[in-house]
């Protein structure tokens, strides 16, 4: 909505033309909201004209000011959406495009102190002659900085230069820049590599994130620098509501001056960058110069003189500036006495959530206590980390939810000492550095650290270039909060090792490993030739370990996203003592919530549930005696048969006999009408059999049973109260049998389960799946020795259907036994250890699931969409690969003498957009054989 400009405003506009071209006011409005007005101008600065907009809303009057900068590669529309809201919450916010960027003249310097540092000041300086900004001093304005990642550097590096900054909230940034690129002395080749590339001019949507969606606009300028010339502006600039800023903001405005092309041989950095990231893409090794011209432009450069407020975003999910820049600007910052609070968010350059909603309103509550000097607002937790909270009800999404402490714990608080495992190792540096291993890879498939946090192990460790550590299983369940260390000791026979530290998390079948987002701790090891012993600091994460679980230490002589040396080298290492320190950070937690009062007025439908159950355990019948051979068997079935109603010769299971032993997770298979639900429904004792038996632990089965109480099952589905949340659903169940709250073990049910936080939420507000997944924790209160699961995947979507296949892992992890029918091949293929097979109510085949599906030699390659034809045909010519065709969410891979690791690698090399690799086993095939091509299961 154009507006007419009141004399004053069109006078303020004539002056601002006498430092830039002549600005443009335009307005937004939104329902039940005040209006925001935007001034978009062209700043003169020395070298270079700044593109700026400046946002307020409401009436006259002074208030305080914030800068808002941009990621790399991006522009000052990126953050429009939060400048409005700014405006409204009574700021007066000005966004620029830093140098080299979108319409801004001049060279990217990678926020040189001599060019883009005093950029801000003078944005500072402009700030302090607006009749709308609060002022602390003449030329003083009341001012605030934040940004994301480029622009959180800048937010670091301004209230270090410019003693005029108040407060500040950097985003997902560095502290160091020669620590980001050259952590440890070992050269991160492959995020260097993009910036720099895509920051010679090669256009937008060909740098990091180019089409991965980066969370906050790190992005490659697009070349563009305006020609020489009077600075001018006649584009409209109108504003179209929150968050209107183009997706890439990287292009110059209509009417705006014509772009020059870049320098041939540096695009648009500064020649002495180019010039150096030049030298050591070739070297492969970073040197002292290069430190030393990085280190000047980091935040770490003025870390005595950063004594303002400082809320510190910084990313879980981040190869480019990992938790440990985070760390390091708290540190510091709390060491010069200002106050401090960090937030890590579950986003990060390599994707993931950014939580822009949540992260821009806490900034605002930052921004309201320390520049409003509202000492009401709360600014929240001295520390907060957002973790995994299950599956949105309404949805199916996975949510998020918060933990929190009253102090920063660091990256080594609750350090819990861990034995590992395993002897000297000696392998190789590969000459050239290739194959390379594979860890995190910026810019595929929208960041493959994504896949971790779903249970999915994607990095690749090649045979001979490796060795590797581990853990015992665990007890218990634990949660990492920060960095582990270990002490090794490495021998190289070239006296010099770089290495590639990495801690996974691995399942108890041995084959599901992690790495937590897919991170990995580079370390140069110097002086080696005899042996030298050094502590490794590892990847910090909030992850959480599974009871059954292990840590494996790994060791890896390459990295994809990282320089080796291109000479081949011998490492040899082996373990110094210690074990592996795991920080646990113990005051991090999540309050659960509490039942309301209203739980107690238990409605009618629970005393019917109550009065069922109380009416089933009369139903008891007598029993043979135990069999104390087999007391410690969770199920033995002999000669079980049922015939239909009214029926002497049709039956519904008939001469059916196995045997299920302690810690597996077995298959009930069989087409339908097979038999299955019959023979779960006996072996529950709701109904009695023909002939045969059924005994658990030793007891035969009979409705009411007493050994039934080691049995927990999910049959029929289960009935909640739709107005109480699923916790209380479970309570008032667990109530209802009379047996003492102490024996539901809930806590430890509902770790397994996973349910997160909907268990605080109505049940009424379920999905299917989550209703589901509350059944599924009904039936294992008290952690019964043998759980039973009918079809429990019914009604439940591929992520949901995945956190299920671990519910039952993980259950049966900790040497209980469960027993699963579905009608799903490939999920009963990868969560089941045994199976047995049915058809016409008759046993077909019973064993381990390898033996009746078969190794095989065919991989599944799942992709983000279908691969093209030219892909599927390069896949196909892969040396060592027999064949590729396509098939439903990816590819089939046929394997003539490749590893499984190396065809890994080739399809990284390839830009084939992988999200997961894993075994065909083809257990459609097997059953269809075994039924003889029967219905489906």
């Amino acid at each position: 909505m154009r507006i007419r400009l009141p004399r004053r405003w069109a006078a303020l506009a004539a002056a601002a033309a006498l430092l830039a071209g002549a600005g443009t006011w335009t307005a937004v409005a939104s329902d039940g909201e005040p209006p925001v007005h935007r001034e978009d101008t062209v700043l003169a600065m020395p070298g270079a004209r700044i593109d700026t907009s400046f946002f307020t809303a409401g009436g006259g009057g002074r208030r305080p000011a914030v800068l808002l900068g941009h990621g790399f590669g991006g522009a000052k529309d990126d953050v429009r959406g939060q400048a409005e809201q700014l405006a409204r919450d009574g700021y007066a916010v000005l966004t620029w495009t830093a140098r080299g960027f979108g319409a801004s003249g001049g060279r990217i310097g990678l926020n040189d102190p001599d060019h883009e540092v005093k950029d801000v000041r003078r944005l500072v300086d402009w700030l302090a002659k607006r009749p709308e900004v609060r002022l602390d001093a003449p030329g003083d304005p009341r001012v605030g900085v934040s940004g994301v990642s480029y622009g959180g550097a800048i937010s670091l590096l301004a209230a270090g230069h410019d003693r005029r900054v108040d407060a500040i909230a950097p985003q997902i940034t560095y502290w160091n820049l020669a620590d980001a690129l050259f952590p440890d002395g070992v050269f991160k080749k492959l995020w260097a590599g993009i910036f720099f590339t895509t920051g010679a001019g090669t256009g937008p949507g060909t740098g990091p994130g180019a089409g991965v969606a980066p969370p906050a606009g790190d992005r490659p300028p697009t070349g563009d620098a305006p020609a020489p010339g009077p600075d001018t502006n006649t584009g409209t600039g109108t504003a179209t509501g929150p968050g209107a800023g183009t997706a890439g903001g990287a292009r110059p405005a209509a009417g705006r001056p014509a772009a020059a092309p870049p320098a041939a041989a540096c695009g648009r950095f500064q020649p002495e960058l180019c010039a150096m990231y030049e030298r050591i893409a070739v070297s492969g090794r970073p040197d002292a110069a290069a430190r030393a011209l990085l280190e000047a432009r980091s935040p770490s450069a003025v870390a005595d003189r950063i004594k303002v407020p400082t809320l510190v975003v910084q990313g879980r999910s981040d190869s480019l500036f990992p938790l440990s820049h985070g760390d390091a600007i708290a540190e510091a910052v709390a060491g010069n006495g200002a106050p401090v609070a960090v937030d890590w968010i579950a986003g990060g350059h390599d994707g993931g959530d950014a939580e822009a909603e949540r992260v821009h309103a806490r900034i605002t509550d930052w921004f309201d206590r320390y520049l409003k000097g509202d000492t009401t607002q709360d600014t929240g937790p001295a520390f907060r980390v957002s973790r995994s909270g299950g599956v949105d009800s309404t949805d199916g999404r996975a949510t998020l939810r918060g933990a929190t402490a009253d102090r920063y714990p660091g990256l080594r608080a609750g350090a819990r000492a861990l034995p590992l495992a395993g002897p000297t190792q000696t392998f190789r540096n590969p000459a050239g550095a290739n194959p390379p291993g594979i860890s995190a890879v910026p810019g595929v498939s929208g960041g493959l650290s994504q896949l971790s946090s779903l249970g999915v192990g994607v990095s690749v460790d090649f045979p001979g270039q490796h060795a590797r550590f581990e853990t015992p299983p665990l007890g218990e369940p634990l949660r990492v909060t920060g960095s582990p260390t270990v002490r090794v000791r490495v021998a190289s026979d070239s006296g010099e090792a770089v290495l590639f530290g990495k801690v996974y998390d691995v399942g108890p079948d041995g084959r599901q490993q992690v790495l937590p987002a897919q991170l990995v701790a580079p370390v140069r090891v110097g002086d080696a030739r005899a042996g030298r012993t050094v502590e490794l600091a590892l990847p910090a994460v909030d992850h959480e370990v599974e009871a059954g679980h292990r840590l494996r230490l790994v060791l890896a002589a390459t990295d994809l996203g990282y320089a080796s040396p291109v000479a081949p080298a011998a490492y040899t290492v082996s373990l110094a003592g210690g074990g592996l320190s795991v920080p646990t950070a113990p005051t991090v937690r999540t309050e659960a919530a509490g039942l309301p009062w209203w739980v107690w007025g238990l409605p009618a439908g629970g005393v019917l549930v109550a009065a069922a159950l109380l009416l089933t355990a009369r139903r008891r019948t007598a029993a043979p005696a135990p069999d104390p051979e087999l007391a410690d068997v969770p199920l033995t079935i002999s000669g079980l048969t049922k015939r239909y109603a009214g029926s002497t010769d049709a039956y519904a299971v008939r001469d059916l006999s196995f045997r299920v032993e302690k810690g597996q997770v077995l298959g009930l298979l069989g087409p339908n009408g097979a038999g299955k639900t019959t023979t779960l429904r006996m072996l529950m004792g709701l109904i009695a059999p023909d002939d045969g038996e059924v005994r658990v632990f030793g007891h035969a089965v009979r409705p009411g049973a007493p050994v039934l109480s080691r049995v927990g099952a999910f049959v029929e589905g289960a009935g909640f109260l739709p107005h109480l949340s699923g916790r209380e659903n479970l309570e008032l169940y667990w109530r209802a049998t009379g047996r003492p709250a102490a024996d539901a073990h809930l806590d430890e049910a509902l770790e397994i389960a996973g349910l997160g936080g909907a268990l605080a939420r109505a049940v009424r507000t379920y999905s299917q799946g989550m209703r589901q997944r509350l059944a599924i924790a009904q039936a294992m209160l008290g952690l019964p020795d043998l759980l039973i699961l009918d079809e429990p995947t019914n009604g439940l979507d591929p992520p949901q259907i995945r956190e299920m296949r671990d519910v039952m892992i993980r259950y049966a992890a900790g040497g209980r036994t469960v027993i699963v029918s579905s009608h799903l091949l490939s999920e009963v293929e990868q969560s089941c250890t045994h199976l047995v097979v049915m058809d016409r109510g008759r046993l077909v085949q019973a064993g381990p699931v390898a033996e009746i599906t078969g190794s095989g030699d065919t991989l599944l390659v799942t992709t983000e969409g279908d691969p093209p034809d030219h892909l599927v045909e390069k896949v196909g010519a892969l040396p060592g690969v027999g064949s590729a065709t396509r098939t439903e969410g990816g590819l089939l891979v046929r394997l003539d003498g490749a590893t499984a690791a190396a065809l890994v690698a080739d399809l990284v090399r390839l830009d084939v957009p992988v999200t997961g690799v894993g075994p065909h086993r083809r257990l459609e095939d097997a059953f269809l054989t075994l039924i003889g091509g029967g219905g489906a299961a």
